[in-house]
């Protein structure tokens, strides 16, 4: 089978993502601590080895062709929207909307419905809006609150919220991915809505019992405070707006203006006061934009070298029969997204193969179109330099490998999207 390949496929242009697995998760897992190996100089480290054994000529060559990746116009949208997300998060701490906004949701639910309540809001959220980033920005700040004052860990409220972030991520009729998926491969939006829906609210009911399940055996007493509701608004403001599907910086920005309003008008702070909150906020988001720009700038040179290529190449190269083409269309979604790390960019790129791959071997387009998007949103939602697990982490204060392990909802989705092609599910779109 014959596939477009843009560069020479090569298996050694992936030697960065092993120097990072080594570097990070491997020390981090020998010391038996990941706070231990600072996730920027593992990056740093991944860096240097992905200039080095680059093919792109002089070292100023190679270097400019790292920093052309680092500022890809992607990467420094996700840098705006951390540096905003981060002057939100501290404005609107520094003026008690999240402590208002943590009375509210405890004052409405019972503690043993807590944490699958965040997973249900962070689900209809994000269908709603069509971006898990934005999803995690409006909701992570409420649930590390939450886990503050009952007690829960702070990185299972963050878990929680990713999920529920990833939920919508794939499933919204407005999100980059189901565009993207739809398009690529030749069907309606609705038609593989109808396909991905039977596939991933098992998993989401699954995950909801767990959830409830875990929020049984949280018994600790604690005390609702007063909810001030001037000091909500700023909050419900940004949920609306999100929901409105105004854009994501746009949504940002009124809600640190409303914020810094309403804490003068309260007392919270004076106008130096929300100058240092903003400052603050912006400040405390730059490890993860370090980490977002040098992701940027290795995942280039992975691509730039034919790693992704080579990926490709023999993802489907072995193709016997349907169920290995959808095997192979997963497969090609994951490994895009893996060194990508971003899942749009992944389905622009691997779509096309897909579709290739699907004509071929007979696969529904709506099923290659789900089975794409699922598998790039289950990656996205697991991989700790993807800019979900970085901006969870970044608003609270653990590391995305302490969220991970509490990722329940990823890591069911990736289990039933396997066993759904293993077994051939849904059966009339699988013929």
């Amino acid at each position: 089978m014959k596939t477009s390949l843009y560069h020479t496929p090569n298996p050694m242009a992936l030697l960065p993502l092993v120097v990072f697995i080594v570097s990070y998760v491997g020390i981090s897992v020998a010391a038996n601590d990941f706070y231990k190996m600072p996730i920027t100089v593992a990056f740093v480290l991944t860096s240097v080895v992905a200039v080095a054994i680059s093919k792109g000529g002089k070292l100023n060559q190679r270097i400019e062709q790292f920093c052309r990746g680092a500022a890809h116009t992607n990467i420094m949208l996700m840098v705006l929207i951390f540096i905003l997300a981060g002057a939100f998060a501290q404005t609107a701490s520094a003026m008690g909307a999240i402590e208002s906004t943590v009375n509210l949701a405890l004052t409405l639910l019972p503690s043993n419905l807590l944490v699958a309540g965040i997973f249900l809001a962070a689900c209809f959220i994000s269908i709603s809006v069509g971006t898990s980033v934005g999803t995690i920005v409006a909701l992570a700040p409420v649930a590390v609150g939450i886990a503050a004052r009952t007690g829960m860990p702070e990185a299972l409220m963050l878990g929680v919220t990713v999920g529920g972030a990833m939920f919508g991520d794939n499933l919204s009729f407005i999100s980059d991915t189901t565009i993207v998926a739809t398009r690529t491969q030749g069907c309606k939006m609705s038609d593989k809505f109808k396909v991905n829906i039977r596939i991933v609210a098992p998993i989401a009911v699954i995950t909801c019992l767990i959830y409830l399940w875990i929020g049984m055996g949280n018994q600790t007493v604690y005390e609702v405070g007063e909810v001030e509701w001037v000091k909500v608004m700023p909050y419900l403001i940004v949920l609306t707006t999100a929901l409105l599907g105004v854009n994501v910086l746009l949504v940002l920005l009124i809600g640190i203006i409303f914020s810094g309003i309403t804490g003068i008008l309260t007392g919270g702070f004076d106008g130096w006061g929300w100058m240092a909150a903003m400052g603050s906020g912006m400040t405390n988001m730059g490890e993860l934009i370090i980490v977002t720009l040098l992701a940027g700038g290795v995942l280039e040179m992975i691509r730039f070298n034919g790693g992704i290529d080579w990926i490709i190449l023999k993802l489907t190269s072995r193709i016997r029969s349907t169920r290995g083409a959808e095997g192979s269309i997963a497969a090609l979604a994951g490994f895009s997204n893996i060194c990508t790390a971003n899942n749009t960019i992944a389905l622009i790129m691997a779509g096309p193969i897909a579709k290739d791959i699907a004509d071929r071997y007979g696969v529904d387009p709506r099923k290659s179109a789900s089975i794409l998007d699922t598998f790039s949103c289950v990656v996205q939602g697991l991989i700790p330099y993807g800019a979900q697990l970085l901006m969870a982490a970044g608003l609270g204060s653990v590391t995305p490998i302490d969220i991970m392990q509490y990722l329940y909802y990823p890591y069911l989705l990736g289990i039933g999207t396997i066993l759904a092609i293993i077994f051939r599910y849904p059966a009339k779109y699988s013929k």
